[in-house]
């Protein structure tokens, strides 16, 4: 993984130094709070519903395990013991004091870490595949691409008050795991007439208004990566709307403009900028590329794999293909029944930073469905990191299935949010806590928001669940459909939103529609794609004494 130098070191520094005379300032009044809040949402820091929130970058998902021991440390001295990874790939503190954060960042600066541009109108966090590097259906490599864009992004002059935050995905698998069709930009790594390239695309994104991207451009030279992003970012910044924040995204531009006149734009603003500084340089991407070179892997003779029902069950469900032969990589699951999805207190983060130092060259991910991936375990290791993980609570066997469901923190941290997501979360567990059902079922994702920001990316999952506020109490919109990777699709509603109390009641009728429905070895979603949504919402209000409102018929259309 790319390793900080000097130059870096002393960036990082600086920034927390800064940080720190701001905070002073702002805690002695010599600040105001309109003051303070661009400056500390540069920094990550947000205030909550209950408490600040501190948002840390991981970029695209990567890891080691000096840096994992120290937000162990982090969340044991200045949290309540545990962190919160997210579908951005990131983690985030929902405790902390603002006094504190100086120090926070400090500690992270120590083992090469930061929080800078996790927040405000600027480019985010950079997200891939969290099998980048290792996929067996891996053309090339995004990481080294992904770092370059990392670098160019940071602290880009031109593009620190953007008119809303923006978000890039590189993806250079077969199969998209980077939800790249739903990203202000998009990048499809791929190879034509044996050059090396990008597919580009645009003006996706979920949120308030979901839009699928659209293909900007089929094939971009990668050493054109920088300028042609920068050619984006210029006809965004330059046209973007300010006025209204949910209008301000580059998905609204693209829809008003259409795809064609916001190419002409692109275009004509590349062609000042192509082959110019921002150009890639073979000797800069080796350079870059050097830092991600394979680890010593060793020759591995094929073994027999013991049998044992729950561990055969935890290899087909959280074990995937690895191109190198004789090993895998490994999800550690963070979706154990009775826990918030993608929790991880201290102690599980100190065991799963032993089981890389032991088992994966000291490296780890974090993936957007809100678990740990150790990237390079030996199959003949496997069963001994299964009894680790499973000792320390990471070892259910539910990664895809129903209960491996993704979850934003929602009403119980957020001051964004309509509606509590985890209860939601924890309520579905426990009506499917049963492992042979949830085999039987199959594959399904199930994604929870707690409002229409969408940080559970409910608009997706194949049973997507949205908290509205309706008269000041909590209900539940429902959405089939959705879907990550190459036919990405956005979920269609059934129907008027639920209370609390009728969500999970109602999955578990959509499940029973399912199970009725389906033909041999058939998944829920093409089960869905075959029999459509008229029998699910049928089931759903089956009985339903319900009174139509304004709202209720929005939400249905």
């Amino acid at each position: 993984m790319y390793q900080y130098d000097a130059i870096d070191r002393q960036l990082i520094n600086q920034r927390v130094a800064q940080y720190r005379d701001q905070v002073s300032r702002w805690k002695s009044g010599e600040m105001t709070d309109d003051e303070f809040r661009p400056l500390r949402l540069q920094n990550g820091l947000y205030f909550q519903r209950h408490a600040p929130m501190l948002r840390i970058a991981v970029p695209y998902g990567l890891m080691n395990s000096s840096q994992l021991r120290q937000l162990a440390f982090i969340a044991r001295t200045y949290d309540k013991g545990y962190g919160h990874f997210t579908t951005r790939q990131n983690i985030q503190f929902n405790w902390p004091k603002v006094e504190d954060t100086p120090e926070i960042l400090a500690h992270l600066a120590e083992v090469d870490m930061h929080a800078i541009q996790t927040s405000g109108n600027c480019v985010r966090n950079i997200t891939t595949d969290q099998y980048a590097g290792v996929a067996a259906d891996e053309l090339i490599d995004p990481r080294p691409l992904a770092e370059i864009l990392r670098q160019w992004s940071t602290f880009h002059p031109e593009f620190a008050f953007l008119p809303r935050k923006f978000k890039i995905a590189i993806s250079g698998t077969r199969e998209d795991r980077a939800l790249t069709w739903f990203h202000d930009v998009g990048l499809h790594l791929q190879v034509e007439n044996g050059e090396i390239g990008f597919r580009v695309l645009v003006g996706g994104g979920l949120g308030r208004t979901p839009i699928r991207g659209q293909v900007l451009r089929e094939f971009l030279p990668w050493q054109h990566l920088l300028s042609y992003c920068e050619a984006i970012l210029r006809v965004y910044n330059l046209e973007g709307r300010r006025d209204n924040a949910y209008k301000a995204r580059i998905k609204i531009l693209v829809q008003a403009l259409g795809i064609e006149a916001f190419a002409e734009r692109v275009e004509a603003e590349w062609a000042q900028l192509k082959d110019g500084p921002a150009t890639i340089t073979q000797a800069e991407f080796d350079r870059v590329a050097a830092h991600f070179a394979p680890p010593a892997y060793s020759a591995q003779e094929a073994i027999d794999l013991p049998l044992e029902k729950g561990f055969k069950n935890w290899v087909d469900r959280n074990t995937s293909a690895h191109k190198q032969p004789g090993y895998a990589a490994v999800t550690l699951s963070l979706k154990k029944h009775g826990v918030p999805p993608g929790d991880l207190t201290a102690e599980q983060m100190e065991a799963i930073a032993d089981l890389a130092d032991q088992f994966s060259f000291g490296e780890l991910r974090i993936s957007h469905e809100q678990n740990v991936i150790l990237a390079d375990v030996k199959n003949s290791d496997l069963h001994s990191v299964w009894l680790l993980a499973k000792k320390n609570g990471l070892a259910t066997p539910n990664l895809g299935l129903l209960t491996g469901l993704i979850c934003c923190p929602g009403g119980d941290f957020c001051d964004l949010a309509n509606a509590r997501s985890i209860p939601i979360a924890q309520a579905i567990q426990a009506r499917f806590d049963d492992l042979d059902y949830l085999f039987d079922i199959g594959d399904i994702d199930v994604n929870i928001s707690g409002c229409m920001n969408a940080c559970g990316h409910h608009h997706v999952g194949h049973i997507g669940i949205l908290g509205v506020d309706k008269n000041e109490a909590e209900f539940y919109q429902i959405t089939l459909g959705g879907r990550q990777g190459n036919d990405a699709q956005l979920g269609k509603v059934i129907g008027p939103a639920l209370s609390a109390s009728e969500a999970p009641g109602a999955i578990t009728r959509i499940i029973d529609v399912y199970l009725k429905q389906r033909h041999a070895d058939e998944r829920f979603i093409d089960t869905f794609d075959r029999i459509g949504i008229a029998p699910f919402k049928e089931r759903v209000y089956e009985g339903r004494t319900h009174v139509t409102s304004k709202l209720d018929l929005l939400e249905a259309a």
